[in-house]
C-alpha cells in the first residue's frame, strides 16, 4: 500500500493530487523552486523539499533532484502530475530504480508514445519528410516532438517561412521541454480537437471513458474543454474508441492516458498519445462519476479495474482561467492575486488570495468546471459562475470565457480550432457598464472618506467632487436632495458604503461590490456586478512628471528575456505599424513585440539575452 506520495510538479495539478491523497489517507510531499517557496502547493503538502541549484524554469525538470527529494522526505511513491517529467521514460526508470512506486505507465509505453514521431510510426502514420515538402503540402504544422501545450508549435503557410519558423519552434521547445526536436505534419484547417480518455490496469483491462472536445484553443493551447464531444455520431465515436484501445494495448499500457485526434469532414486523424493525466481530466471525472487520480493510485498498487467503467451521466464543461490579456495578443500578466472566488462550480487552482503570479511558469490561474444534465445547462451554469466570480488581480481572460460559452457557434456545437481566429475581435470588446462602475467607485470612495472625516454632503453650493477612473471622469455632488452626478441623469443613489454601492438606474436597483488595492492616491478599484466585473485604474489628482511616457514609446508588456531582434531592425531604420521588432521569452513561450506605429526607430534599448521588467522602455518609434 502507498503511504506517502511526492508530486513531481507544481501549482494546480500538485494541489489536485494532494486533495485525493488526503481523502485516501496518504501523506503528501511537495517539491519547489526558490520562486515557488511560498506557493499554494507547498503550503498544502504535509512535507515540502526545496530543489536546489537549477533556475526556476528548469527546477521541475531535474529528475535526479526529485528522486533525492522523495527519498529524503520518506515518500514511497512518485506521481508526475502532468508536467514534462510525466512523459519522460528515464525519469520513470530512475523512480523505480530507487525503490519507489511509479504512478504512471511503464517506461516502455512512455518511450513508445512520448515522442510524437515514434508514436505516429508505431500506429502506422509517419510524419512528413521536410526535405520533400512542396507548395502542395501547405499549410504545414511544426510541432515539438517531446512536449505539448502549444509550445514549440508553428503554422507555416509559405515555404519561405519554414527556416524562420523552425528556428523559433526549436528554441521554444528547447526552453519548455529541454529538447528542441521538432517534426512537420499537414495542418488541417477547420478541424476539431477530440480526445479519448483511457485507463488500463496490469491485468489486461482497458477502460474507454468517452470523448472530450478541446477545439477552443489559443496559440494551439486549450482554453475550453467539454465531455462528451458533441455531434460526433455513433460510428465515428466507436472508431475513436477502438483506435484508443488499440494504442493502449499496443504499448501494454497502465494507468491514465489520452489519445488525441483531429477530426475534419467526418474523418479522424491521429495526433498523439499523452501518457499522463491531462489538464482537462475533470470533465471526464464529472461525467463518469470517478476520481481518476484515485484510480491511478489503485492501479499503481496493483488493483484490478472492474470489467467495465461506470455509465456516463450528463455533460461537463471546463474553462481555463488564465492571467492574460486576449486583446493584446494573449500577453501573459503578472502580479498579486488579491481575490479568487468562483462559486457554484468546481474550481481547481494553484493560487489563493495573496499569492503572486510570476514570470517563470504557465499563467493558468485555475480551471472552472460545471456539470449538468445537458450541454446547454452546463454552458449556462459555467458562464454565470464566471460572470459573478470575484477575481481581483492581474488581467484575465474571464470575459472572453463568458462570451465564448454564450457564443452562437459554441451553443450550436459548431466547434473547430479556428474559433478564436474568427471571433476574437467580438469576444474582446470592452465590457459594457464601466461608466456606472466608475460612478459606484467614486461614491464608495466618498463613503470611506465620510467615515473618516464626517458628513459626505454639503449644505451650500460648491464645486463638484472629481474622480478619474480609467477613461472615465466622474463629477458629482452629494446634497441634501441626494446625488447630483454630471452626465448621470438616469441614476439615483440608494445606498453607499466603502465596499458596496446600490444605484437605481432607469428605475432598476443594481448593486456594485467595491474593492480597492494600492495605497496613496492611486491603485486599482475592482467593481463586481451581477452582469460582470470591471477593473478601473485610479488616476491620482496630480501626475508625477517622471511617470510621463514619450509618444511612440514601446514598453515591455511583461517581464522576460529578449530572445532575438528582427533582422534589419536597428536605430534609424524605417518600420511600419505591426511590424515585428523583437521577441520576448516569458512563461516558457515566445511573445512577439511589434511596432506601435509607422515611422523611424529612434531608439532601441533591447538586445538579445537582456532581461527586462514590465514597463521597461524597449524602443521609441517617431511617426
Amino acid at each position: 500500500m502507498i503511504r506517502s506520495v511526492l508530486v513531481a510538479n507544481r501549482g494546480e495539478i500538485a494541489c489536485r493530487v494532494f486533495r485525493t491523497c488526503r481523502e485516501l489517507g496518504i501523506s503528501t510531499v511537495a517539491v519547489f523552486s526558490d520562486a515557488d517557496a511560498g506557493a499554494l502547493h507547498v503550503r498544502e503538502a504535509d512535507t515540502a523539499v526545496r530543489l536546489p541549484g537549477a533556475s526556476p524554469a528548469e527546477t521541475y525538470l531535474r529528475g535526479d533532484l526529485i528522486v533525492k527529494a522523495a527519498l529524503a522526505a520518506g515518500a514511497d511513491a512518485v506521481h508526475p502530475g502532468y508536467g514534462f517529467l510525466s512523459e519522460n521514460a528515464e525519469f520513470a526508470r530512475s523512480v523505480t530504480g530507487a525503490g519507489l512506486t511509479w504512478i504512471g505507465p511503464p517506461p516502455e509505453a512512455i518511450e513508445a508514445m512520448a515522442s510524437k514521431t515514434r508514436a505516429k510510426e508505431l500506429m502506422g502514420l509517419p510524419p512528413l519528410d521536410l526535405a520533400g515538402v512542396t507548395e502542395d503540402d501547405l499549410p504545414l504544422l511544426i510541432k515539438a516532438s517531446a512536449g505539448g501545450g502549444g509550445r514549440g508549435m508553428r503554422v507555416v503557410r509559405q515555404l519561405t517561412d519554414i527556416d524562420g519558423q523552425l528556428m523559433s519552434a526549436e528554441a521554444e521547445a528547447l526552453a519548455a521541454f529541454g529538447d528542441g526536436t521538432v517534426f512537420v505534419e499537414p495542418y488541417i484547417e477547420g478541424g476539431r480537437h477530440v480526445e479519448v480518455q483511457v485507463l488500463a490496469d496490469a491485468h489486461g483491462t482497458v477502460w474507454v471513458l468517452g470523448t472530450r472536445d478541446c477545439s477552443l484553443q489559443r496559440r494551439h493551447q486549450k482554453v475550453i474543454e467539454e465531455a462528451p464531444a458533441p455531434g460526433l455520431g455513433p460510428e465515428l465515436t466507436d472508431e475513436l474508441h477502438a483506435f484508443a484501445v488499440r494504442a493502449a494495448k499496443a504499448t501494454d499500457y497502465r494507468g491514465a492516458g489520452t489519445v488525441e485526434f483531429l477530426v475534419a469532414e467526418g474523418r479522424a486523424h491521429f495526433l498523439e498519445m499523452n501518457t499522463r493525466l491531462q489538464v482537462e481530466h475533470p470533465v471526464t471525472e464529472a461525467v463518469f462519476g470517478v476520481d481518476l487520480v484515485a484510480l491511478q493510485l489503485r492501479i499503481a498498487e496493483g488493483e484490478a479495474l472492474p470489467p467495465t467503467p461506470p455509465a456516463p451521466r450528463g455533460h461537463a464543461i471546463e474553462a481555463r482561467l488564465y492571467a492574460e490579456d486576449p486583446a493584446a495578443d494573449w500577453a501573459p500578466q503578472t502580479g498579486t492575486v488579491h481575490q479568487l472566488a468562483v462559486d457554484g462550480v468546481r474550481l481547481d487552482s494553484g493560487y489563493a488570495a495573496g499569492d503572486t503570479i510570476g514570470v517563470h511558469y504557465d499563467p493558468m490561474l485555475a480551471k472552472a468546471v460545471a456539470h449538468a444534465p445537458s450541454r446547454a445547462e452546463a454552458a449556462r451554469k459555467l458562464a454565470r459562475a464566471l460572470e459573478r466570480a470575484r477575481i481581483h488581480g492581474p488581467a484575465t481572460n474571464r470575459d472572453l470565457l463568458v462570451r465564448s460559452l454564450r457564443h452562437p457557434e459554441f451553443g450550436e456545437g459548431r466547434l473547430d480550432t479556428g474559433f478564436y481566429d474568427r471571433n476574437l475581435p467580438d469576444l474582446t470588446t470592452p465590457a459594457p457598464g464601466s461608466r456606472h462602475a466608475a460612478l459606484a467607485a467614486a461614491l464608495a470612495d466618498a463613503a470611506s472618506r465620510a467615515g473618516r472625516f464626517g458628513g459626505g454632503w454639503r449644505n451650500v453650493p460648491s464645486q463638484p467632487q472629481v474622480k478619474r477612473y480609467g477613461e472615465h471622469e466622474v463629477r458629482y455632488r452629494l446634497t441634501r436632495h441626494g446625488l447630483e452626478a454630471e452626465g448621470y441623469p438616469e441614476v439615483r443613489l440608494d445606498a453607499a458604503a466603502p465596499d458596496r454601492v446600490r444605484l437605481e438606474i432607469d428605475g432598476v436597483l443594481r448593486e456594485f461590490g467595491i474593492a480597492r488595492y494600492g495605497g496613496g492616491d492611486g491603485g486599482i478599484v475592482y467593481v463586481d456586478t451581477a452582469s460582470g466585473a470591471h477593473a478601473l485604474t485610479v488616476h491620482p489628482r496630480f501626475t508625477d512628471p517622471g511617470d510621463l511616457v514619450a509618444p511612440g514609446s514601446l514598453l515591455a508588456p511583461m517581464p522576460g528575456v529578449v530572445v532575438r531582434v528582427a533582422d534589419g531592425v536597428e536605430e534609424g531604420c524605417r518600420v511600419t505599424a505591426g511590424q515585428p521588432l523583437l521577441w520576448l521569452e516569458a512563461m516558457k513561450m515566445e511573445h512577439r513585440i511589434t511596432a506601435p506605429a509607422s515611422g523611424t526607430l529612434a531608439a532601441l534599448h533591447a538586445a538579445p539575452g537582456g532581461q527586462v521588467e514590465v514597463g521597461a522602455l524597449l524602443a521609441v518609434v517617431v511617426p
